[in-house]
């Protein structure tokens, strides 16, 4: 596998975090959480410097970053998709939506498309269980969605 490198910027922002937290590994969540906020992912050449600026084994970064999922390792796309599998929705049909999502975007749970607009994600609950099924595009919730729905949401939405 290459070696993902990482621009000096990125470098300066992940050590500027750090020092904002003093570089305490009690705060390696915090931290964590701001970098990814800025960064928009968690490479491991990132989990490095921060392993490295908290004089704590990058084994325990990785294992923190990869335990808990709401960080990750990968690049999203600028527009979240994600499709609601909690039971509510599930029964109500959010398979077949999470189904066309893939299909009109080319793309597999946890991928993002080649040119970086949208990534594909499920949750469990997005609690508008009375708007079953769910799907969440950026910011927005969409309910009472039907498959056939999907294609012409997607096109609509911006760059």
């Amino acid at each position: 596998m290459a070696e993902l490198k990482i621009s000096c910027e990125a470098i300066r922002q992940v050590e500027e975090t750090c020092e904002k937290f003093h570089n305490d590994p009690g705060e390696l969540i915090s931290i964590l959480h701001e970098v990814q906020g800025r960064l928009g992912y968690l490479p491991e050449p990132v989990q490095r410097v921060i392993a490295d600026k908290l004089g704590i084994p990058a084994q325990k970064v990785y294992g923190v970053v990869t335990f808990y999922s709401f960080f990750t390792m990968t690049p999203k796309g600028r527009i979240p998709i994600s499709v609601c599998l909690g039971t509510a929705c599930y029964v109500r049909g959010a398979d077949k939506l999470l189904e066309e999502f893939k299909r009109v975007l080319g793309i597999e749970v946890g991928e993002t498309t080649p040119d970086g607009k949208f990534s594909l994600d499920c949750l469990r609950c997005v609690g508008a269980c009375g708007l079953a099924p769910v799907a969440t595009i950026g910011e927005k919730v969409y309910g009472r969605l039907n498959p056939s729905d999907i294609r012409k949401i997607v096109d609509e939405i911006p760059d």
